[in-house]
Order: structure tokens, then sequence, then C-alpha cells
């Protein structure tokens, strides 16, 4: 909450995207909502988003009468977060801002027994390092490492158990089987963010926070549940859904992804200045989307973000994009001084946009080599 995307604030966009998630959560009637962090994009953030946040936390709480487990990411202030919650507990909201160096775990009992969950909300290396009093710990898997050894040394592996965790998880032996996105705030400097996903593979389910895209780590039971939205464009492929989790009895675990749709998507549109604005191309799209446009045409563009934003309101960037080549010339070859003017020209063209250059363009650069008098009438 609180997130500015190129400078727009996301209050009305937010909103709309949280009563559809009241809708699903009316329809499906889940027993727990889960909410990984981050819960704001900032320690401090805009009143509106604390308002907004608390309105949807009212509806659900009090008067779905849901319970709601959340905890602090790497952007959220971790006691601001924690102001009262002993006081909601009874209310059926948990929110963990702040930790132990024993892991208080939240049991909740259904038809199939208990189920133990255990919150892990983001911590800072340094502190840490303090809480459990060891100079050993020098990254996010050092801590993540004992803080999990020290909830398995007393996790009854018989009963069914859930971590809640905000930070980087990866596979170390496959980094790139997950995905990211400029949006996601690095959780270290000068060292590594990465945690091992085997950490959590004694648990029946892992629900992770932190990276922007639904998606598994190692295995299906350990996930990340994704942003609620796209915040970057960087994200405009992605698919934003929430992960419905059916756990009944021990081992017996099955999900799926409801997709949440936003009143405005993120889109990349790509083309010619003139082809983007052609009603032809945008007619069937939603033009009132955010929209970042990627400029591909040839020669000179004039005042294309007026020309753009007359069709689409709610462009927030444009790049150029040419089919630019690596190659260099060789200046040591040795028909290099040989070559005319327009000879030259005409590799330096070719050679750095990947463009033939053909006998109109050649017209044009001789026509103005005439005109000042570059060469006579050669």
């Amino acid at each position: 909450m609180g997130k500015l995307v190129h400078g727009i604030h996301m209050d009305e966009e937010q909103k709309y995207v949280l009563d559809k998630l009241i809708d699903k959560i009316k329809i499906y009637d889940p027993q727990l909502i889960i909410i990984a962090g981050d819960i704001y994009d900032r320690s401090i953030p805009p009143v509106s988003s604390v308002e907004l946040l608390n309105e949807f936390l009212n509806t659900v709480v009090l008067k779905m009468k849901k319970k709601i487990i959340m905890i602090s990411g790497n952007h959220d202030s971790s006691n601001r977060l924690s102001f009262g919650n002993k006081l909601l507990e009874d209310q059926g909201l948990y929110i963990v801002g702040e930790i132990d160096k024993d892991i208080k775990k939240i049991v909740l009992e259904d038809e199939y027994g208990k189920l133990n969950i255990y919150p892990i909300p983001y911590m800072d290396v340094s502190m840490g390092r303090f809480i459990y009093e060891d100079d050993e710990i020098k990254t996010h898997d050092d801590l993540l490492k004992k803080i999990t050894d020290n909830i398995k040394s007393n996790m009854n592996k018989d009963e069914r158990n859930i971590v809640i965790y905000h930070g980087f998880v990866i596979n170390l032996n496959k980094k790139e089987d997950v995905e990211i996105s400029d949006s996601e705030r690095p959780l270290s400097i000068g060292g590594s963010d990465y945690i091992d996903v085997n950490y959590f593979t004694d648990f029946d389910y892992s629900a992770l926070g932190h990276l922007h895209k639904p998606q598994k780590v190692l295995n299906e039971n350990i996930r990340y549940s994704g942003s609620l939205m796209k915040y970057s464009f960087s994200e405009h492929n992605q698919r934003k859904a929430i992960t419905l989790v059916d756990l009944k009895a021990k081992g017996d675990l099955s999900y799926e992804l409801l997709d949440l749709v936003s009143r405005r998507d993120l889109r990349v549109i790509k083309g010619n200045l003139n082809d983007l604005i052609d009603e032809k191309i945008y007619k069937n799209t939603n033009v009132d989307d955010y929209i970042m446009a990627i400029l591909t045409d040839e020669g000179e563009i004039y005042d294309a973000p007026s020309k753009l934003k007359a069709v689409y309101p709610n462009l927030l960037k444009i790049e150029l994009k040419r089919n630019i080549s690596d190659k260099k010339i060789d200046i040591d070859n040795e028909d290099f001084e040989k070559k005319d003017i327009l000879e030259l020209f005409k590799d330096f063209y070719e050679e750095n946009t990947n463009i033939e250059f053909d006998e109109n363009k050649k017209n044009i650069l001789r026509d103005f080599a005439k005109e000042i008098k570059l060469w006579g009438e050669k």
C-alpha cells in the first residue's frame, strides 16, 4: 500500500483490487487469509494507504469474521506495524512485525486437527545477530537457518505445520527458476540476499512474500503469492493472482491460482509512432491502461508525448528503440581510404542500424551534400 508507479498514486487502483479480493473471499470462504508482506511500500506510509488497509481489514475481520495473519516485509516498519497487535488477536487479526528469539507459533484447529503456523517477518541481519547473540550470522541465509533450526527442534512433524516468511528464497542450484522484477527492493547491500529453499521442505506449506510474481520455489507447496497488482513495467507480462490453498489431512494439499484483474493494466506497446496512434491498432484495447510506449521509428520523431497522450491519457514512459548493431567499422581496412564519403556513410549506417542504405537514402544524402557543398557534382 502507498506504492507510487512513475509518480502516480495507486490508491484508487488498489481499492479496486481489494474489493475484488473481498468478492473472492465471499465466494471461496477461506478459513484463513495470509499476507506475507510487504504491507506498505515504505516505513511511514501515506494516511490514505493506512485508511484503505484499515477499511479492508475491518471488512474481512470484523464483518466477515475471517482470520488474517500478516507479517512485515523489508519495506515495512516492523514496530509501527506491530502496534496494538495483542489487542487485535482476539478479533482474529494476527499482525507479526517483530520477532523474539523463539518464534511464537499460532495454533488453529479444524476438523483435521491442529494447524501450527510459524510467522517469520523480515528481519535485518544485524538485528538477527543481536537477538541470537551469534556473530556467525552474516547473511540472510545464516539467519534463516538459525530460525528454522530452532523451529524444527520443537516442531511436531506429525501435525500440520505452515511457515510464513518474507525474503528471497531460491533453489541455489537453479537461481533462474524464480522471476524477479524492478520494483522489488534489495534486501541487503554488498551481501547475498539468497536463502536456501531447503530450509522449508519440512513444512507442509510455505507462504512466501517478497517476489512479485506468483510462483513456486522447488516444490509446489513452497510458493510466492506475488503482489496484488503490477508495480513496474518489468511485471507487464506477469499474471497477478491470489493462491487458494486447500490443506486437509497431513499430506493432502492442493492449490489453485485465482486471477486478480486490475481496473487499469500496466501495458507495454511497441511500434512506429503513427501505428500506435492509429485507431485500427488501439480500438480493441483499453486506452486508459498505464502505458509504456517503445518507439521504433527510424527517423526523427516529433512531439511523441502529446500525440501518444491524446490516445493513451495514462502514458507513463516512452523509450526509443532502434535496431542498433554492435558492429564497428574497421578503420584499418585497406580499402577504407579508397572509399568516397557516400560509401563510407553507407558502411557506417548499415553497420550501426542493420538497415539497408537504399537508393532513396543515397539520393537524400547526395542532395544534402550538394547543398552544403561537401562535394561538387559527384
